[in-house]
């Protein structure tokens, strides 16, 4: 029969149970600082093939305990990693403007001529500038080429300069590449911009993926393209049977076109709470990859990527051992066999601002 007695009004058993609780977690301390029990302990879990988290379940609970608050640390860190983050860019603005009177300076590429010592010859031509700087950068960079069509590169010689230009101090981090461009017969722009949407803050759900500042959004521009000159869209003839009749009618239809100025009308990140699905993801990661390109490496070493002297140096960098390649083709939406496109006709123009979408 059970010692149901009482000590000052509680029972003896859970008195006695929770003595052997407080002396089983002391037990547990002192076991676990004693050196031999913790090479022994170790040397069993290398025995084993473990995950780090079954790992962790073999721990003491005061271990656990210790982990846990290890971890509220590391999301505090985070959150002041952010704000280190928010200053450097900060300090990225204020550089910027420092940075400016050399890159006026040295605007040399397509619009300003160096007074030379040597006088000019018949023999030798002195063009304007640097031709087709950007376009030159364009064919240079892999990532770029990779982008631009054929029927790109005619535009993409009128390329006369790209600018970063950093958000305001108190507005939402964010930076804008402006494309200027010289009149030119494919649209009435002046300059194309995209705009890219940043945060520094841990995400709520996963503080611990934190690693800066990242792009989580962005903004095209409307292209005003002379008539017949978009390259973004293609038209195309097609004709059509008639089910009851049988007559044959042709229709024409515009259809999407791969294009480097597709990068003007991005995908948008979803904010409706709704997840993109997996190419939209793959795509949208791309645009961000190459916006970040632009930012921190083509337009502040733009000259060195124009010689080639800075793919050089990015490709001493790569990482890791060549392993097997797969080519995989994507599907690619074609035309009917009865399917042709229209060529397009010019239209001449005034250049006018790009509108932000």
């Amino acid at each position: 029969m059970a010692d149901n007695s009482f000590s000052d009004g509680v029972p003896s058993d859970s008195v006695e149970a929770a003595k052997n609780a407080s002396n089983a977690e002391k037990l547990t301390d002192q076991v676990m600082q004693n050196p031999q029990v913790l090479a022994a302990l170790q040397e069993r879990l290398d025995n084993v093939s473990h995950t780090p988290s079954s790992y962790i379940e073999t721990l003491p609970k005061a271990v656990k305990r210790r982990i846990n608050a290890l971890k509220q640390l590391q999301v505090k860190c985070a959150h002041i990693e952010a704000k280190f983050y928010e200053e450097v860019h900060d300090l990225e603005r204020k550089y910027a403007v420092l940075y400016q009177p050399l890159f006026d300076k040295g605007d040399v590429k397509n619009k300003v001529v160096i007074a030379e010592k040597e006088a000019e010859t018949a023999e030798e031509p002195n063009p304007r500038g640097i031709p087709e700087f950007w376009f030159t950068i364009f064919r240079n960079v892999d990532m770029l080429s990779e982008l631009v069509q054929e029927y790109d590169e005619p535009i993409l010689k009128h390329l006369q300069d790209i600018k970063v230009k950093f958000s305001d101090p108190g507005q939402p981090m964010s930076f804008v590449l402006e494309f200027h461009f010289e009149p030119n017969d494919y649209f009435t722009n002046s300059v194309l911009t995209k705009t890219y949407k940043m945060k520094s803050e841990p995400d709520k759900a996963d503080p611990f993926s934190f690693e800066g500042p990242e792009i989580v959004d962005c903004d095209g521009c409307t292209i005003d393209w002379k008539k017949g000159k978009n390259v973004t869209v293609k038209t195309i003839k097609k004709k059509q049977k008639h089910k009851g009749r049988g007559t044959v009618r042709t229709i024409t239809k515009q259809v999407p076109n791969e294009s480097f100025f597709n990068f003007f009308n991005p995908l948008k990140a979803s904010g409706d709470g709704e997840s993109l699905d997996e190419d939209s993801e793959f795509t949208l990661a791309s645009d961000f990859e190459i916006g970040h390109f632009f930012r921190e490496r083509i337009v502040p070493r733009a000259v060195l990527y124009f010689t080639g002297e800075a793919i050089e140096d990015d490709d001493n960098f790569e990482e890791g051992e060549e392993g097997e390649e797969e080519e995989l083709e994507g599907d690619e939406e074609g035309e009917d066999e009865d399917d042709a496109e229209i060529n397009p006709k010019k239209e001449p123009s005034q250049p006018a601002e790009c509108k932000q979408q």
